[in-house]
């Protein structure tokens, strides 16, 4: 699908807020109501937008630490990366995976209550397995969003 800057101005304003009004997202990008639906469709059908989701508070459900964990693994065989991805994704506490290249394999988002939470995590969770070979844990002070989505591709005229 080729995307014009019409397109990408309609993903930009629902990456910082998927839940404006069709009217006002027609009327900010210039283009009647009736076309910024279609385009909308026309985008989530061709999967360039992918779903909306709600933003949430982490000290609202208990959230009170929140880390990224580097996992290195024992081996690189398929079944060992594809048991652990699985394993991971399972867990309440992974909030986001990172399957990366470099010296460690996987990142992981944790959001947990606190630190005796996280130390009993990554002992049950990550030391426990036989893929796991080698763990580094970096607390996260403080997190942002960038505001903006980047554009790598040409935009072509609407």
């Amino acid at each position: 699908m080729h995307l014009d800057r019409t397109d990408f101005a309609i993903l930009r304003l629902l990456r910082k807020n998927a839940r404006i009004p069709n009217k006002d997202l027609a009327e900010r990008v210039g283009v009647a109501p009736s076309t910024a639906l279609e385009r909308v469709r026309r985008l989530r059908e061709a999967g360039v937008l992918l779903g909306y989701h709600a933003e949430i508070a982490p000290a609202a459900v208990g959230i009170g630490l929140q880390a990224m964990v580097a996992v290195r693994l024992a081996r690189h065989s398929r079944p060992q990366v594809e048991a652990i991805h699985a394993h991971l994704m399972a867990l309440p506490e992974v909030l986001c995976l990172y399957h990366v290249a470099g010296a460690d394999d996987f990142l992981v988002h944790v959001g947990v209550r606190d630190s005796d939470h996280l130390r009993d995590f990554a002992m049950s969770a990550l030391t426990s397995r036989e893929e796991v070979a080698h763990i580094e844990t970096h607390l996260i002070f403080a997190f942002q969003r960038a505001p903006d989505l980047p554009v790598y591709a040409a935009a072509t005229e609407s």
